[in-house]
């Protein structure tokens, strides 16, 4: 018995394939010289935490190759130690920061979950990109993980989930809200504010006081508030990730 109770944990050990998909917009809407682009704390800490449980992670962007960062990922406080690694001393994911893959070529059929950072950037492309909600539909349509923090949780807008309802219909999810986004000054400038979108979209939003970590998970599905939020909502997703 001890050499199949080997094979059997050996299984429960099979390691997954993670499909994480950032931002290829730098700009800030109609905003003058102010650019966004992606979040990179929020592409670091999730990368680390998913290579450390063993899983193969493929980055993929719209345009492919080097994704906008927005700067203010890379200020005071905000700009943590994964994040530097992921940019600066690891040449691994500067190899595959500086060669995402075009979303166009990807496949939900060959993943086991999918992961989306923030950053304003996905704002204006991902939330009305064809190929992102294709992948996020099959994804759902196979119960398969889907994550998002910040405002990742934005490209949910247009997708359906099994039911042909909106997919956070009557799921609890949380992302940056509308207090934070005031206090980041960019009410007027954003497309539309991702609280109020998803409670429109009949999610059951809940969430921390600004810039406190806060996930939630139901389902398959598994949202963070915020930068802050990004350890955590890997921690959470990752329990989901076969």
């Amino acid at each position: 018995t001890g050499h199949t109770s080997g094979k059997s944990s050996s299984k429960s050990r099979k390691m997954g394939k993670i499909l994480m998909v950032v931002t290829s917009n730098e700009a800030m809407g109609k905003m003058p010289d102010r650019k966004t682009g992606l979040w990179i704390e929020e592409l670091a800490a999730p990368y680390y935490a998913f290579k450390a449980a063993g899983h193969t992670i493929t980055l993929a962007s719209p345009a492919g190759g080097t994704p906008p960062i927005d700067a203010g990922s890379k200020g005071d406080g905000f700009y943590t130690a994964d994040a530097k690694k992921f940019l600066e001393e690891d040449e691994e994911t500067k190899k595959m920061f500086a060669n995402t893959v075009k979303l166009s070529e990807c496949d939900m059929a060959n993943f086991d979950a999918i992961f989306y950072p923030g950053g304003h950037g996905p704002l204006w492309d991902l939330v009305t990109d064809a190929k992102s909600i294709a992948l996020l539909e099959a994804a759902d349509a196979a119960g398969k993980p889907i994550g998002a923090v910040c405002h990742g949780p934005a490209v949910f807008k247009n997708v359906k989930g099994k039911s042909g309802k909106p997919l956070v219909d009557g799921k609890k999810c949380t992302g940056f809200t509308n207090v934070e986004e005031g206090q980041v000054q960019l009410t007027e400038w954003v497309p539309f504010l991702l609280e109020d979108t998803l409670k429109g979209l009949g999610g059951v939003f809940s969430n921390a006081e600004p810039w406190n970590s806060y996930v939630q998970a139901d389902g398959n599905l598994v949202t963070g508030q915020n930068p802050q939020s990004s350890p955590a909502t890997a921690v959470e997703f990752l329990k989901l990730v076969k």
